[in-house]
Formats: structure tokens, C-alpha cells, sequence
């Protein structure tokens, strides 16, 4: 029997364990993919309280290194579902807790394309950070129109010979610095109002082919890079805890979901902000919450 039982082990998961355990609690962290979650990719994080700049792996191995002081335990498990009296369920075992905080996060928006997910790892990628090194001095294409996607773009140019950038509609949504960046790079081929409508290869990725104004034309890329958003990962809860029609966990302020004794935190919630410090404060929240729903019921 667990107090808290937290599911994923980013910034307000772990943040949650921090105040779980600081509060004497027995607290579980479970994460299938590791601690970190998405900010372990970046680079260069400049917008979190107390440092200038610093990588998102390096403050993500600062906050587990804070929990891993205070006795914190994790497992790098998949949850299977949890259920509405509190059993979070592996695939070979059952975790019986007092409160549970969903902190799972997003996760990477596809195309939906053929081969698209036979592919994954032969050429297309979700992580230029994690991934564009295979690529260097070779082609790649990256779609999106937000900051990750010309984040991506700028990052893949300094290693690329050829970076297309194709976003779907003729204005970006980004920030207006990353596309003057971009527009001054010589290796850098910005195409708009194109969509990516095939995916080509055998054994790795060959092709995609683009569609633009009413033309297609096929483009020779060895790599692809998505960044054209983030979805819930929401699967294993649908069941047991209210969504929105776009797939967030329903709450109130304070974290708390439909269901008493489960709380939410992080991108997974229904919110305005997302941003690593609303993350952040949303673990806290919701692990204080949880506690006085132990201190007071349990």
C-alpha cells in the first residue's frame, strides 16, 4: 500500500514526489520511458526561475537527484489502467494506493501516412535533439509551424546539408526570431501552404511526397522530423476519470479530477499555460492535495 502513487516521472511528477516525500509519505513514481519526460531534449531551457540557461537535462537530473535524496522510488514500468478504487495495474502486478496523481503528459502528434509507423527509427523522428547526429551532412525534412518545429529546423541546419521546413499554412505560429533565423540560412529551404502526403521506403526512409498548391512533388530525404504537436496520453485513464472532447483530464483548480482521491498534473490537464513552471506548480498542488485527502480520509 502506497500513500501517493504518482504515473510519469516528468517535471510534475517529480515534483509531486519531492512534496509526497517531504511529507513523510510512501510514494511511487512510474514511468515506462524513464525520468525527464519531454524537456530531457532540449537543449537550452532560458524560462525556468533561477537559471539563466541550462539544458532540459540537466535540470531534469537536478530534480531527480532532489527526489532520489529524500528516498524516492521509481519503476520504469507501463501501466496498464488504474481503477476507480485505486489499483494502478502492471502487466504482472497490482499497486494498491491511497491517491493517485496522473502525470503523464503528452505525447508526439503522427500523420497518420503509410509506413509512418513502420518507419519510426528508420528515418523518422520526433527528437531532433535526440536524433538529428545520424543525420549530419545529409538531407531531412521537418514539419510543423511552432517553435519546436524551427527549433528543430535551426538545430538539424548546423549539422545538415539540406533542411526543408514544411508547414501547412502560409503565416507560422511561432515566435518571429527562430523564422528570421531560419530565412538567413543558406542550407535552409522554407516551403508553405504544403502538407506531407506520402512516406516512401523499404528498409529506411526514402521520400516524402509533398502537396502544394494543388501540385505534388516528391522530396529525397533521409530523415524526417514531426513537430506538429502534442496530444494526451490518455488511453489507460478514459475509463475511470472525466475528459475533455480534445482528450484532457477534467479538474478544478487545486488538481482534482471527477474521481476522489486521483489528482492530475501537468500538460495532461486541462488547462490554458503549459509551460514548465505551471508543471511544475501543478505537482505541487496536486501532491498537497493528495495529502490532505490522506490526512483527512484515509
Amino acid at each position: 500500500m502506497y500513500d501517493i502513487v504518482i504515473i510519469g516521472a516528468g517535471i510534475s511528477g517529480l515534483t509531486s514526489a519531492i512534496y509526497g516525500l517531504n511529507a513523510g509519505k510512501k510514494v511511487l513514481v512510474i514511468d515506462q520511458n524513464g525520468y525527464g519526460g519531454q524537456i530531457m531534449n532540449s537543449q537550452e531551457v532560458d524560462n525556468y526561475p533561477g537559471f539563466s540557461h541550462i539544458s532540459g537535462f540537466d535540470l531534469m537530473k537536478n530534480i531527480y537527484e532532489q527526489a532520489e535524496k529524500l528516498g524516492l522510488e521509481i519503476r520504469y514500468e507501463k501501466v496498464e489502467k488504474i481503477t476507480k478504487e485505486k489499483k494502478v495495474i502492471l502487466k504482472e502486478e497490482e499497486i494498491q494506493a491511497k491517491t493517485i496523481i496522473i502525470a503523464t503528459g503528452l505525447i508526439s502528434r503522427k500523420l497518420g501516412l503509410e509506413n509512418e509507423s513502420r518507419l519510426i527509427g528508420k528515418g523518422i523522428s520526433y527528437c531532433a535533439t535526440c536524433d538529428g547526429f545520424f543525420y549530419k551532412n545529409k538531407t531531412v525534412a521537418v514539419v510543423g509551424g511552432g517553435n519546436t518545429a524551427l527549433e528543430d529546423a535551426i538545430y538539424l541546419s548546423n549539422l545538415c546539408s539540406k533542411v526543408y521546413l514544411i508547414h501547412r499554412r502560409e503565416e507560422f505560429r511561432a515566435e518571429e526570431k527562430g523564422l528570421r533565423v531560419l530565412k538567413q540560412k543558406e542550407n535552409v529551404n522554407i516551403i508553405t501552404n504544403a502538407i506531407v502526403t506520402g512516406i516512401d521506403g523499404d528498409e529506411k526512409l526514402d521520400s516524402i511526397t509533398i502537396k502544394n498548391k494543388e501540385q505534388e512533388k516528391v522530396l529525397k530525404v533521409d530523415g524526417l522530423f514531426l513537430a506538429i504537436g502534442k496530444i494526451p496520453e490518455n488511453e489507460i485513464f478514459k475509463d475511470v476519470i472525466s475528459l475533455t472532447e480534445d482528450g484532457f483530464i477534467k479538474s478544478d483548480e487545486l488538481c482534482h479530477t471527477n474521481k476522489n482521491g486521483i489528482f492530475v498534473a501537468g500538460d495532461i490537464r486541462e488547462k490554458k499555460v503549459r509551460q514548465l513552471v505551471t508543471a511544475a506548480s501543478d505537482g505541487a498542488v496536486a501532491a498537497i492535495e493528495a495529502i490532505h485527502y490522506i490526512n483527512d480520509n484515509v
